[in-house]
């Protein structure tokens, strides 16, 4: 997490940083707002596997901001990207320092 908030650093774009979490303990270790309300919600895991139980949060997340939902990813420790639908990704650590943008367009 420490990571992807020093490249919030580098951004052009003002980003409000917060946490996600639910009544029922449903979470997103990491909220990224812009002047213009556009969320993208980032969980963080240590595992390789990423299962449809860690997207959880982030399908919390995507309902209650509703249209304002940009993108969801899973950052973990693997190689490659897997979509899980239009704004839900698998991705791994390494995308942080790549150029190129995921499969459904740019974070």
């Amino acid at each position: 997490m420490s990571e992807v908030l020093k490249l919030t650093t580098w951004s052009e774009k003002r980003l409000r940083i917060s946490h996600f979490r639910t009544k029922e303990q449903d979470e997103v270790d990491l909220v990224l707002e812009d002047r213009r309300g556009r969320v993208i919600g980032i969980e963080v895991k240590a595992s390789a596997t990423v299962r449809a139980q860690d997207l959880r949060g982030l399908r919390k997340l995507q309902e209650a901001v509703g249209d304002k939902f940009v993108q969801g990813l899973v950052l973990h420790d693997h190689d490659r990207i897997t979509p899980f639908d239009e704004r839900l990704h698998a991705a791994p650590v390494s995308l942080l320092w790549q150029a190129a943008p995921l499969p459904h367009g740019p974070v």
